[in-house]
């Protein structure tokens, strides 16, 4: 039965591409088909094949599943906003069975389905939040805490949002986005302290980050029990 688990972060412009990328190149190291998925995209180019999402992108390249562009990427905009504002310039009506069925083709081919959100948790949508996507797929979820001044307060109410509703914290990644960030072992031992799930892994600080070399510092092992 395939196991889907849903990334989120603390804040846009954490690093859930390079978690979720360096996720996929864990799991296939294990032997894992796995699959990647970003429902919804905004910030996308026009490419030959068509408006493209570059995270979309990635995870496509990262994952060992073979999938349409899109069932991993079902809406895309091209507009580098808000998700729900984008799909209102667009005249877009987001739906959640596209993505359920989407979500069920990907899985169906998978061991795993990393899917990949926008923004934080309560990403606004047309009607509801991104949030409600995982919910009522019974998702996992796994935080990425962008490393920062401010970060503990985020992740703390991030993972409070989280638990209250139908999902699970199975896990949170630090992922050092500020290299000057101050007492950076102090707070990662707040983190530990005070967030309700084990913490899969730090990644560096890193002017060029890459997802495979990274993949060895997260441990999977706790998400596959």
């Amino acid at each position: 039965m395939s196991r889907s688990f849903f990334i989120t972060g603390t804040d846009t412009g954490v690093g859930k591409t390079l978690v979720s990328c360096a996720l996929i190149h864990a799991l296939i190291t294990r032997g894992l088909k796995v699959a990647g998925m970003k429902p919804i995209a905004s910030g996308s180019e026009w490419l030959p094949q068509g408006l493209r999402n570059s995270d979309a992108l990635s995870l496509q390249q990262a994952a060992n599943v073979a999938a349409d562009y899109q069932l991993i990427n079902p809406y895309c905009f091209a507009p580098p906003i808000a998700p729900h504002l984008a799909a209102r310039q667009a005249n877009a009506v987001i739906e959640m069975p596209v993505l359920q069925r989407a979500h069920a083709a990907l899985a169906s081919q998978a061991d795993v389905v990393i899917v990949e959100g926008a923004g934080g948790w309560r990403v606004p949508l047309p009607s509801g939040y991104l949030s409600d996507f995982p919910e009522a797929e019974g998702m996992a979820v796994i935080l990425v805490v962008g490393l920062r001044l401010g970060c503990l307060n985020h992740a703390v109410l991030s993972a409070e949002v989280i638990q209250a509703g139908r999902c699970r914290l199975v896990g949170w990644v630090g992922n050092g986005i500020d290299p000057e960030f101050a007492l950076l072992q102090e707070n990662l031992e707040t983190l530990r302290e005070r967030l309700p799930a084990p913490c899969l892994g730090v990644l560096p600080n890193a002017a060029a980050p890459d997802a495979r070399a990274l993949s060895g510092l997260l441990d999977v092992g706790v998400l596959l029990r």
